[in-house]
């Protein structure tokens, strides 16, 4: 899975970098059909203070997205990643799904 990284408008440190591989990462064990997956970060200037992430990943078949914003990158990126977990588990639970209904029609149609 190839990640990429965007700090707008400011550059993002070598540890938040690494933090953001290693949590994006760990989404592989999910889904194995992961092509990419873009990361986005930005901030509010102060007195706001918020920082963003958007999470963007592309399966072969579909696009998953997640926005989160937080007082800091880490804790926004957990939150989007624990976004993406859940849309991942609902993929293969419908796809699983719709594999049986496939298989059970093709077994009453024979």
């Amino acid at each position: 899975m190839k990640i990429n990284i965007t700090a707008r408008h400011f550059k993002a440190k070598d540890s938040l970098q690494e933090f953001a591989n290693t949590r994006i990462s760990e989404l592989g064990k999910y889904n194995e059909n992961i092509l990419y997956a873009d990361v986005i970060l930005s901030y509010d200037k102060p007195p706001a203070d918020t920082k963003h992430c958007e999470l963007l990943i592309k399966l072969s078949d579909k696009k998953l997205t997640a926005k989160e914003a937080g007082l800091d990158f880490e804790k926004a990126i957990d939150s989007a990643v624990i976004k993406i977990e859940t849309q991942l588990h609902k993929y293969k639970d419908k796809n699983k799904t719709q594999k049986k209904l496939k298989a059970e029609f093709k077994s009453i149609e024979t």
